[in-house]
């Protein structure tokens, strides 16, 4: 608006100064030369004109980028807003789950502390209790740096070829435990396909969605693995039968820290909502997508392009 103005100002002086000086012109030139002088009456019309139309040239520009600018910032401020609002929920969150084996600790303790009576064993066992919230906790800080590794895009990967098919293997050998409590079969279904990418860290996606789909799935179900090649990316799918994602959280499931309703919370199984949003900042590092497809109550399978 200031260039605006300056602008109109310089219009106007200019617009007056020319109007001055036909006026002087035709005041000097011979009366048998000229026409009949300008009014002083159409000189002050002329410039209540320019003025009037600068004013609402002015008027206009003023409610066009006015109205431009607020749409425009609004649209540039609200990636910050939503930043700063994933940042707070971020915070709450951690929080809550810090907060939680704390305060669980902190009553056992406080308990023991006013039993009069306190063994060995009872010692023993508080310890014991102890030691698995301290366990959840260095859990949760060791996803919460993952988190910040791959999601930041600050993680610093070698790349080189790798085969699919040895990263399944490897992350099969590393969930044998939890399959073998669970009775789960795992069906092998691997291929060769070579893909550039970072052995160490796809091998940690393949466990995390290895790992879900295990405590969602139940006793005596089968896992599906499979590893190939199309003819622009590798390809791996893991497949479960178990309890499916409803249509309505799908598109959350990669947020930090987002649970489904309670039959997959954490009432039911271990976790803290970030295992997939690791998972989905290391398909996006290494080039990478994972696209999810399920059906609830009948299970659910991962699809990753690298």
């Amino acid at each position: 608006m200031l260039i605006s103005i300056s602008f109109s100002v310089v219009i106007y002086q200019g617009s007056v100064m020319e109007l001055n000086r036909i006026e002087q012109i035709q005041r000097f030139r011979r009366p048998s030369l000229t026409l009949p002088g300008i009014e002083p009456d159409i000189i002050e019309e002329t410039r209540g004109r320019i003025i009037f139309a600068l004013s609402l040239i002015n008027l206009i520009i003023l409610g066009v980028s006015g109205t431009a600018g607020y749409f425009l910032a609004g649209r540039t401020l609200k990636p910050i807003s939503e930043m700063l609002e994933n940042q707070k929920l971020f915070v709450s969150d951690a929080s809550h789950e810090l907060r939680t084996p704390l305060t669980s600790m902190k009553t056992e303790i406080e308990v023991a502390l006013r039993s009069k009576d306190l063994d060995l064993k009872e010692t023993k066992n508080l310890l014991f209790s102890n030691l698995e919230e301290v366990n959840k906790m260095q859990k949760l800080a060791n996803y919460l740096l993952e988190l910040n590794k791959y999601q930041s895009g600050n993680g610093k990967l070698s790349f080189g070829k790798v085969n699919l098919k040895s990263i399944a293997e490897k992350a099969i050998k590393e969930v044998q435990r939890p399959v073998e409590a669970k009775k789960i079969k795992i069906i092998n279904k691997l291929q060769n396909a070579y893909v550039t990418g970072n052995e160490e860290s796809l091998v940690q996606l393949a466990v995390i969605l290895l790992d879900n789909a295990i405590k969602y799935s139940l006793p005596g179900k089968e896992i599906i693995v499979k590893t190939g090649k199309t003819a622009t990316a590798g390809v791996m799918e893991f497949k479960d039968f178990g309890l499916g994602i409803r249509k309505e959280d799908l598109p959350h499931i990669f947020e930090r820290f987002y649970r489904v309703d309670i039959s997959r919370s954490k009432e039911k199984t271990d976790g803290y909502g970030l295992g997939l949003s690791i998972a989905d900042g290391i398909a996006k590092l290494n080039n990478g997508s994972i696209k999810v497809e399920s059906k609830e109550g009948k299970g659910s399978i991962f699809i990753v392009r690298i």
